[in-house]
């Protein structure tokens, strides 16, 4: 019986010989495959696990490149399954990224792209959460009887009213915000705290075990729950800074601490995946691996071959590394480089859960299962993609193109504005790393991306104006600290 695989050496050329890709530096081309049965069928209810990584970049695992990260269980999850490598999140920074995940939206458009001083993310004791008018893919999977579990970093409001257990999920095991948020780093902080559903039950958190902790929890409730739907979401704490990692892993990969972390997440991902097996339903569950934003540009992460890090809107920052896996369902050893993000979760596990996506509002994600099934021709559903920096709308990509448009000032997510930005075009497809401006080549191009990012103006807001459909965040009254109660 095949186990977690730990501690090999799986190189970048024989995880292309293993999956049958082809080497490139750029595109990698559309979907090839045909689908096979339906995944449809309302008798067979998919399982759905969302592994989400807190800062990885795109070059931190094997299959997208990596040379110092030993990450066997995530390429081979890549060579029984697809690789997807124009994945995007809708943000450099966690809380409106994670929004996104959760509500199938861009942060504007449910009002969580700051936070109520205008920082880049939400701190602990804040005012503001993602409302729980909101409905999340939580909420939407349980329509169909599916058992649900958050367990890691949630990030969208530390007030009881914001926690998991109150958007949609059965069971909640993990920390409320970033690991550099607790007392230690900022005095006026309570202790970091982790909590079991809405008890703080750690403080501060042992942050050396959270990973092996977080994997026990989720295989915990695999098990328990086995003999019908499930869907959990699985966002780790690491690799963010401070990095963490246990006993088993500390001090043994070739990139210092951040790759420790990332090793052992490795070994998490192979260890769910080997209960998948062992349960017998490995076959009718769905894995998706990514991450919440880029890789920052200091503490050991990398981004290769993008430019940009954490908290940009160049492709470093919000461009993910993506393997999705479902034997027999998504076509193995496949690649697809059409646009998709994370907002498209909702939409599509929606679709293949026999659920119905909320007609109340708009949602900005689009069930994407032709790409992610391999259908010959399938095309992004996304006409065009918009990278926001807080409230500002910096670039917009369609297709091939992305354009980053021309401001007076340019907003950063920390320290002081960037000062005027020029317009530039480039070439995704020939150029992944932003390094040639093409704008002067092709005007035509550059007169379509303005008109798509007008657009984005009007419905989503930018600096100066308010969106026609954006919806407000929640508020709470007298937030309270998260604390031990003994």
């Amino acid at each position: 019986m095949n186990k977690p695989i730990r501690n090999t050496n799986l190189s970048r050329r024989t995880f292309i010989r293993l999956a049958g890709a082809t080497v490139a530096s750029t595109a990698l081309g559309g979907c090839f495959f045909e689908q096979g049965p339906t995944a449809r069928s309302p008798k067979h209810r998919p399982n759905f696990i969302v592994i989400f990584c807190d800062d990885l970049g795109y070059g931190d695992v094997g299959c997208f490149g990596s040379t110092k990260h030993r990450t066997p269980n995530i390429d081979q999850m890549a060579v029984e399954g697809m690789r997807l490598t124009s994945f995007y999140v809708t943000s450099g920074v966690c809380t409106p990224s994670r929004s996104s995940l959760m509500t199938g939206c861009y942060p504007r458009r449910v009002n969580m792209h700051q936070d109520q001083r205008g920082d880049c993310v939400l701190f602990p004791v804040s005012r503001k959460g993602l409302n729980p008018k909101e409905i999340t893919i939580a909420e939407i999977l349980k329509t169909r009887g599916y058992a649900t579990a958050c367990v890691g970093k949630w990030h969208l409001g530390d007030q009881p009213q914001f926690l998991p257990t109150r958007q949609g999920f059965d069971y909640y095991y993990g920390i409320p915000y970033s690991n550099d948020m607790g007392a230690r780093l900022r005095s006026k902080n309570p202790p970091l705290p982790l909590l079991e559903n809405e008890k703080v039950i750690e403080a501060p958190a042992n942050q050396n075990t959270l990973t092996k902790r977080y994997t026990e929890q989720v295989i915990k409730f695999i098990t328990a729950n086995k003999d019908k739907p499930f869907f959990v979401y699985l966002p780790h704490t690491m690799p963010h800074n401070p990095v963490h990692s246990s006993d088993d892993f500390r001090g043994k990969s070739a990139n210092g601490g951040y790759g420790d972390a990332v090793e052992e997440i490795d070994f998490s991902a192979g260890q769910i995946l080997q209960t998948l097996k062992n349960l017998g339903i490995d076959n009718r569950t769905l894995v998706v691996f990514t991450s919440d934003n880029g890789a920052s540009n200091r503490f050991g992460g990398s981004n290769a071959p993008l430019a940009g890090f954490k908290g940009s809107t160049d492709e470093g920052g919000m461009r993910e590394p993506c393997v999705i896996r479902w034997p027999g369902k998504v076509p193995a050893g496949s690649n697809c480089d059409e646009i998709a993000c994370t907002m498209d979760l909702l939409p599509t596990f929606a679709g293949l859960a026999g659920a119905k996506v909320p007609t109340d509002r708009i949602i900005d994600g689009r069930d994407i299962w032709p790409l992610l099934a391999g259908k010959k021709g399938a095309k992004s559903p996304h006409e065009a993609f918009y990278y926001y920096q807080m409230d500002q709308l910096q670039a917009v990509r369609s297709g091939k193109w992305k354009l980053h448009l021309p401001l007076k000032i340019k907003k950063r997510n920390w320290g002081s504005p960037i000062g005027v930005s020029p317009l530039k075009l480039y070439d995704l497809e020939n150029d992944i790393g932003e390094k040639k401006n093409v704008v002067a080549e092709h005007p035509d191009v550059v007169q379509r991306l303005t008109a798509f990012a007008e657009n984005a103006r009007q419905d989503l807001g930018d600096v100066d104006r308010k969106g026609r459909h954006q919806r407000p965040a929640g508020w709470a009254t007298t937030p309270k600290p998260l604390v031990l109660d003994f």
